[in-house]
């Protein structure tokens, strides 16, 4: 097991990549913390934290490894790595819960692009990582539910679990050859952090149209508003969905209920290209399935 460990180690660090060593077993690091750093080696100037320490130095990776089977960590920033992880649901017994995989490829579709074609890694608990080369000059750093829900990213100040490194779940598993591409353009306007905008209560605009859609409109707009933090994207998605009937019917505009769910979407903490994606796309099935007024 050290032998393999060692080897995904050393297969990391030829493509550039930073690694350091992580607890057998785990995905925890396995380097001495700032309270017993003995100043030495180094931590001679002072202590060093694992992202400082991380190398592609063959001869230091032989050394650590060498010690015992440990797991693999690669750490993101320095490596100048950004990873897509896109995660299972937790509770699996719940067909609600959203799997990253599927919100990802859904992402993809509405921004008018196919899935990226990169370096690929399957999770010990099932999900996968996609590996981005970071455009230059940007420093990206981690990210929880912004891109969309279920899908985080690793960069300056995360590391990830190489392929080969094994948990009691299973082992990471590299599954294809290619190489890490740049990361997209439209996706890398995806991940800028999204405009602060105020919090006060939402104001929607004096217009034609029934009391009760505009009761609607708000009252989804406060249920955006209040989303949590894993179901933001779903609680948007679900909601513009619901007053959609509403434009159908013609008691709304679809303008007023675009600019309201963007608004309340983006306080939220969802990007802007996001909101407008997950919007648009909410309201075009709900016009298709929207049962007629009597029906209803």
């Amino acid at each position: 097991m050290k032998t393999t460990l060692l080897h995904a180690a050393l297969q990391a660090a030829e493509q550039g990549w930073h690694v350091f060593p992580l607890h057998p077993g785990t995905k925890r690091p396995a380097l001495h913390g700032e309270q017993t750093c003995p100043r030495t080696g180094p931590c001679t100037n002072g202590h060093l934290k694992w992202e400082q320490r991380a190398t592609t130095d063959p001869d230091r990776i032989r050394a650590a490894w060498s010690r015992a089977p440990f797991n693999v960590g690669i750490a993101t920033g320095p490596s100048r790595l950004l990873v897509i992880d896109l995660d299972v649901p937790k509770d699996k017994s719940s067909s609600d819960a959203p799997d990253g995989a599927a919100t990802f490829g859904a992402l993809c579709e509405r921004a008018g692009h196919a899935v990226p074609a990169t370096y690929q890694v399957r999770t010990a608990s099932g999900g996968m990582h996609l590996y981005f080369t970071a455009p230059d000059r940007a420093r990206l750093t981690n990210t929880a539910g912004t891109v969309a829900d279920s899908v985080d990213t690793r960069a300056w100040g995360g590391y990830v679990v190489a392929a080969g490194s094994v948990l009691p779940a299973g082992t990471y598993e590299a599954l294809n050859s290619a190489a890490a591409i740049v990361l997209p353009t439209w996706l890398h306007a995806v991940l800028q952090p999204a405009p602060t905008t105020s919090s006060g209560p939402l104001r929607l605009p004096a217009v034609d149209g029934s009391r009760a859609a505009l009761a609607a409109l708000e009252a989804e707009c406060a249920v955006v508003a209040a989303a949590p933090d894993g179901l933001r994207n779903v609680t948007l998605n679900r909601c513009a969905f619901k007053v959609g009937r509403f434009v159908a019917w013609g008691d709304l505009p679809r303008q007023v209920a675009e600019d309201a769910f963007q608004g309340a979407g983006e306080a939220r903490g969802l990007t802007a290209a996001e909101c407008r994606a997950t919007i648009r796309s909410a309201l075009d099935s709900s016009l298709r399935k929207a049962r007629p007024r009597e029906a209803a």
